[in-house]
């Protein structure tokens, strides 16, 4: 008689590889690649841009304190130009950037598996941080000029839900002795520069005067930067603890 296959065995290895040193250096190690990609990618398409601000149409090329990144996105740019290949690497870029994030997330809970209450709010944080994630993908998809209202919803629960996941990573850093606590009060100071952001976004000046349009579009490249040096700190610290354990 033949013996019976088990499937058992491959569940459990697979299991114990989505849990090991392994996957996680690779998914760090991707973070800070697709990062360096996102910046990249980003600087050419603002060299490609085919011109114009919303304030100044006939403005040659990408203005870095007066353009929004969504304007990279834009199939036309506001110089009524089409906007093809700037379009296609920046939501490349951002897609990218958005599963880069989600990943993160998804690893950097496998840190934290006690106490409980750790295990929990860690597994909240990356809810929300995943959540976030593919809030950013939306942005990518959802071109300014075309999908106006989708557009700005992605970007405001994008920027929204990012605090509360890095909010949530906080004091789980804090508690755990294998973790360095810088890690948690890099969190913190991003943290407060998300709330920040997000305040201006709802509070701060409208996008329709000149000094309204340079404060809103330099606080978010300030914010877009500010969120990848802090992604990738955050990935090299997870890889030296990964190492270490």
């Amino acid at each position: 008689m033949d013996t019976p296959i088990s499937t058992a065995a491959p569940r459990a290895e697979s299991v114990s590889f989505f849990a090991s040193q392994v996957w996680r250096k690779t998914t760090f190690q991707f973070v800070i690649a697709a990062s360096l990609i996102f910046v990249v990618t980003t600087i050419i398409a603002m060299l490609t841009y085919a011109g114009g601000t919303r304030a100044i149409p006939q403005n040659a090329g990408y203005s870095f304190f007066t353009n929004f990144f969504s304007d990279l996105g834009r199939t036309v740019s506001h110089s009524n130009a089409p906007n093809t290949l700037s379009m296609i690497l920046f939501s490349s870029a951002l897609t990218i950037a958005g599963a880069a994030l989600a990943v993160f997330f998804l690893a950097f809970t496998q840190f934290f598996p006690t106490p409980r209450w750790a295990r929990v709010l860690s597994i909240l944080g990356s809810m929300f941080g995943i959540a976030s994630a593919i809030c950013f993908v939306g942005v990518a998809f959802t071109p300014a000029n075309v999908l106006s209202s989708a557009h700005g919803q992605f970007v405001l629960y994008a920027f929204g839900l990012f605090p509360i996941a890095v909010i949530c990573y906080i004091p789980v850093i804090l508690k755990r002795d294998h973790y360095p606590n810088i890690y948690a009060f890099s969190f913190i100071a991003f943290a407060v520069l998300l709330i920040l952001f997000f305040a201006l976004m709802r509070l701060g000046p409208r996008t329709d005067t000149p000094e309204g349009l340079l404060i809103q579009a330099t606080g978010q490249k300030l914010i877009v930067y500010a969120s990848i040096l802090s992604i990738v700190f955050q990935s090299w610290g997870a890889l030296r603890v990964n190492a270490k354990s």
